[in-house]
């Protein structure tokens, strides 16, 4: 018998019992788009974090707090030699005074976060500024953007402890010169004050629940502040910056290597990719759950099938066919079931995914109110191709070890008893 003679067997038989086919259809097509939906929801998840993971990193960043086996700070030498490692652009070295700093500006003044830089490092690493330009001389400093917002008269100081907005500064903060007072923590040394010239304000961050106040001097002042404070060193921190984000994981093991402590993005997400993984594979698995539950109605269906054809099946054997070309029919016409299913389940399984990403952040937005609606970006449903040739797999495979008992009782019917049934 020719493959396409096999095909119009099957059609033929499939076409004698619509409804019983297609509840059996209907069966196995839901069983598989329970699978991919709800595994779909463990890649949104996944794919929702891991996209905010990124927003608010730089991802190119790796963060070198200190050395394993030492209390000792890095020392210069050390930071030269991060420099000098393959793929990294810059080493970026961050000190903080062990001081309380305040800036002001005439009648205003806020507390601010003092940071001294190496501004040609900060500019290898893609420092950006809104407004203004990298400082020319020493007395120039950047400011982070909400800088100005922090500067505030006693009044507004007043409105901003009793929970009122506050504006701050309203003009331009480009140009102005401001004193920044430093008090230390510790020790009996008296505040000093430096004056300063803003020359450039850095980019609005990512998100909107990131304050940014903070004013980025030349390093050059971190002898004058620790002499004039009495400070015995400044809290420092060291940051380095690859070319790209495929060899971040590999700078960031090497100076594990060289004993350092060392966080990157990489760090958190393969954390991340591990936890997603396994929760991605229990949901598949409690779906594949369903496909079996919906090959109860596959074996139903072939065993009744096979019953109802026992004279046909007797007839093909008399006329020579053979056991394997019998149990291959059989076979096919439950795999056609599981392929059918399949394909509405795939079409289907689009379709709510495309709603629930829809339809699921609007009724957040609207259960939140009107505050911080276009911040929500979420995906509750994401199905790669991945995903839809897995469940397509155990669908398909499942329907065919459903059909597979049936199509051999059919192999072993009696062609005399066969023949009989219906005389």
């Amino acid at each position: 018998m020719r493959f396409k003679d096999q095909i119009d067997f099957i059609r033929q038989h499939m076409k004698r019992n619509k409804l019983r086919v297609a509840t059996t259809i209907l069966a196995a097509m839901m069983g598989c788009a329970f699978l991919i939906v709800l595994a779909s929801v463990g890649f949104g998840l996944h794919k929702t974090i891991t996209d905010d993971v990124l927003d608010n990193q730089l991802v190119t960043e790796i963060q070198v707090p200190g050395k394993e086996e030492s209390d000792e700070k890095i020392t210069d030498e050390e930071i030269q030699a991060m420099r000098d490692m393959d793929h990294v652009i810059a080493t970026v070295k961050h000190s903080r005074p062990e001081a309380e700093a305040s800036a002001m500006l005439g009648e205003r003044e806020g507390y601010v976060s003092p940071v001294l830089v190496d501004f040609k490092e900060e500019q290898k690493a893609g420092l950006v500024l809104s407004e203004g330009e990298m400082p020319k001389s020493k007395d120039e400093v950047l400011v982070g953007y909400h800088f100005a917002q922090s500067l505030l008269t006693e009044e507004e100081q007043g409105q901003a402890d009793n929970g009122e907005e506050t504006k701050g500064f309203a003009g331009s903060i480009l140009g102005q010169t401001f004193k920044l007072e430093l008090t230390p923590y510790e020790g009996d040394a008296e505040p000093a004050t430096w004056e300063f010239t803003v020359s450039g304000i850095m980019e609005e961050p990512g998100k909107d629940w990131i304050v940014n106040n903070s004013v980025y001097i030349d390093n050059s002042f971190v002898a004058v502040f620790n002499s004039e404070l009495a400070l015995n060193e400044s809290f420092s921190e060291i940051l380095v910056y690859a070319d790209d984000l495929q060899n971040v994981g590999t700078i960031t093991e090497t100076l594990k290597e060289d004993g350092y402590y060392v966080y990157s993005v990489t760090e958190e997400l393969g954390s991340m990719d591990m936890f997603f993984t396994a929760l991605k594979a229990g949901l598949i698995f409690v779906g594949t759950i369903a496909v079996l539950i919906a090959s109860i109605g596959i074996f139903n269906t072939m065993t009744m099938a096979v019953t109802e054809r026992t004279r046909e099946i007797g007839v093909m054997k008399a006329i020579g066919a053979q056991p394997k070309l019998i149990q291959k029919l059989f076979l096919m016409e439950s795999a056609a079931i599981g392929i059918i299913g399949t394909v509405f389940a795939i079409i289907i399984s689009y379709g709510i995914s495309f709603l629930a990403n829809w339809l699921v952040p609007i009724i957040i937005k609207s259960s939140m109110g009107e505050e911080g609606v276009d911040d929500i970006n979420i995906l509750i449903s994401v199905i790669p191709w991945q995903l839809v040739v897995i469940a397509s797999l155990i669908s398909i495979g499942v329907a065919m070890v459903s059909g597979w008992r049936p199509a051999r009782k059919a192999t072993k019917i009696d062609v005399i008893q066969a023949l009989r049934q219906e005389l």
